[in-house]
């Protein structure tokens, strides 16, 4: 839901804000409006419609004491019963826009506790004189920010609305070089952009007399401490299916029809399973799945079976190596940093379909393999070995001895939080807060907006992370088996005769594309990556040995041909958007 902006300080300008919507206007279509909140302060909003449609649940919105104003992007699923505690407040919408102003009005910061939901957004308190910022736990809605050398700041979903404020589109090399030797991507306040810094999930931030404050609000390894549950499996289980429930089901509000988005695997079995708990029998709530024409790949085959004895209409949307190269140039703008490759593209023609069809909110299920370490390199945290990257290849991901001596020197390894005394939740917690996760929800927010769909994920709900990281190691993996209870969890769920399709780390047929239709428009953009701002950056004969040694056969991973790719387009894009400045 929606894209923001703000400026406060000497240099807020109301049409720079108005510039900011502009640039990020596919993320709220269907309105767009910038103002003059207090002598420096101006807030802009792109509205995407989605809980009380009418013109009242527009933003900027005021309180009703006018002490306050906000922009706000995401949903409080929980806004209802907040506003039965909050009934004192005169409520002109239904909004829960309007239901998080009184939040704050009545609690002030401590509001944040009380949200559950998906939420980036800037407030404005006349009575503090101060922009009182935040973003939802996990991150799932993004909120950038850029501070002036005169104390100003600028505040936007994405990065090139800032862009478009005046900030100078510059990369910065440290970030890029982290990405292409060690494959950081996201998790923490670096961006790819020079002077761009994020705000990161679970932080909240102030900006008053010129000065910007952050802090943490949300500490996950703070919440459920170190101790295991010692409760028994069936108590554990009958909470957690009652919370899965309770998520699926707020997930549901809304004023315009909500669809599914659907693998063949486990997690989206739950989901199916949960959605026939909260919604009546006769369902006929859309699902939607992707394909690439690879049988290889593609679970049509376990996603039809899963919906067989549902109502659920069931879409198909294909992705085709012709369709790939524009496809890739309007996802490499969206993204403001590294894509994800084929899966994000497929993803990205999914939510195109989704609104084509009229289907505005979907729901996906990201987030179990963290909380119940489903990935298969988790089985390496047991034995004390080094986390791995990347699943699912016997070969090496990256190549960075393909960078310049120079600019591999910049290049900075993730830090690693080892809050827990067991190795296997800090790897989870490495892939909830700094690795697999972000990046993840990066791609989604993105390709998602980029349609003008809203994405959900019940599985992020805090209550269910939290209640899976405190779950002793061997009810979430035994031997080579991941998610372990979740698998006894679907047993109730899912019906009888649904076989999942296998866990696999690759649902697209990257690899062989890029050595076959799509190899000449990969050896372009790699050169292309040569020619402009990667040419600074990687050793050309390196790269050109690489590229041909993989077209051979003498690899069977495309992470690194991926990465060398993303450098093409980002000069690309980065001259579109000079050139539209």
């Amino acid at each position: 839901m929606c894209g923001i902006a703000a400026m406060c300080g000497p240099g807020a300008s109301l049409p720079l804000v108005e510039r900011m919507i502009a640039a990020q206007g596919h993320r709220g279509p269907d309105a767009q409006a910038a103002r003059l909140i207090a002598p420096g302060v101006v807030l802009g909003h792109d509205r995407l419609s989605i809980l009380d449609l009418s013109d009242a649940g527009r933003q900027p919105m005021s309180s009703a004491s006018g002490q306050t104003a906000v922009v706000f992007n995401g949903e409080i699923y929980n806004y209802l019963e907040l506003r039965t505690e909050l009934d004192e407040y005169p409520f002109r919408t239904g909004t829960d826009t309007e239901v998080l102003l009184a939040a704050y009005e009545r609690w002030g910061d401590a509001c944040l506790d009380r949200l559950l939901g998906m939420f980036a957004f800037a407030i404005w308190d006349a009575r503090r004189r101060r922009l009182f910022l935040a973003r939802d736990r996990f991150g799932v809605k993004p909120l950038h920010l850029h501070t002036g050398a005169d104390g100003s700041l600028i505040v936007a979903s994405e990065i090139k609305a800032l862009h478009a404020a005046g900030v100078p589109e510059d990369p910065d090399p440290a970030a890029w070089a982290s990405y292409l030797a060690y494959g950081t991507l996201d998790g923490t306040s670096r961006t790819f952009w020079k002077d761009v810094r994020a705000l990161p999930g679970g932080w909240a931030g102030e900006w008053t007399d010129g000065t910007l404050r952050t802090w943490r609000w949300y500490d996950l390894p703070q919440r459920i401490g170190t101790e295991f549950d010692a409760r028994s499996e069936s108590e554990v289980r009958e909470e957690y299916e009652a919370l899965l429930e309770e998520s699926v089901r707020l997930r549901f509000r809304a004023d315009v029809p909500v669809g599914v988005a659907l693998s063949g695997g486990l997690d989206s079995s739950v989901l199916i399973g949960a959605i026939h708990r909260v919604q009546p029998v006769e369902s006929d709530v859309a699902a939607f799945t992707f394909v690439t024409g690879d049988e290889r790949y593609d679970e049509l085959p376990w996603v039809k079976a899963m919906l067989a004895r549902t109502r659920h209409p069931l879409v198909v949307c294909r992705l085709t190596p012709e369709q790939v190269p524009d496809l890739a140039a309007s996802v490499d703008r969206a993204q403001d940093g590294p894509s994800g490759g084929l899966p994000t593209l497929a993803y990205a023609r999914l939510f195109e379909e989704a609104r084509a069809r009229g289907v505005i909110v979907l729901l996906d299920g990201q987030g179990m393999d963290e909380q119940w370490a489903g990935y298969d390199y988790y089985a390496r945290a047991l034995d004390s070995a080094p986390p791995a990257l990347i699943q699912g290849s016997a070969d090496a991901p990256l190549r960075p001895d393909a960078l310049t001596p120079e600019f591999r020197a910049l290049a900075e390894p993730s830090a690693a939080d080892t809050p827990f005394p067991d190795a296997l939740r800090n790897a989870q917690y490495r892939d909830l807060s700094r690795s697999k996760l972000p990046r993840a929800l990066r791609f989604n927010d993105r390709v998602s907006m980029r349609a003008s769909t809203e994405l959900r994920e019940p599985f992020l709900d805090h209550r269910l992370v939290e209640l899976a990281m405190r779950q002793p190691t061997d009810r979430k993996r035994r031997g080579a088996v991941g998610k372990w209870m979740l698998r006894e969890i679907a047993a109730t769920l899912v019906p009888d005769g649904v076989v999942q399709a296998p866990k696999r780390p690759v649902q697209t047929p990257q690899r062989e594309w890029l050595k076959g239709p799509l190899r000449p428009w990969a050896t372009d953009r790699i050169e292309q990556a040569l020619d402009s701002v990667g040419g600074q950056w990687l050793s050309a004969p390196v790269v050109r040995r690489e590229w041909a040694a993989y077209l051979a056969g003498a690899s069977d991973n495309s992470f690194y041909v991926w990465q060398w790719i993303t450098l093409g387009g980002l000069d690309r894009a980065a001259r579109r958007s000079t050139a539209t400045a």
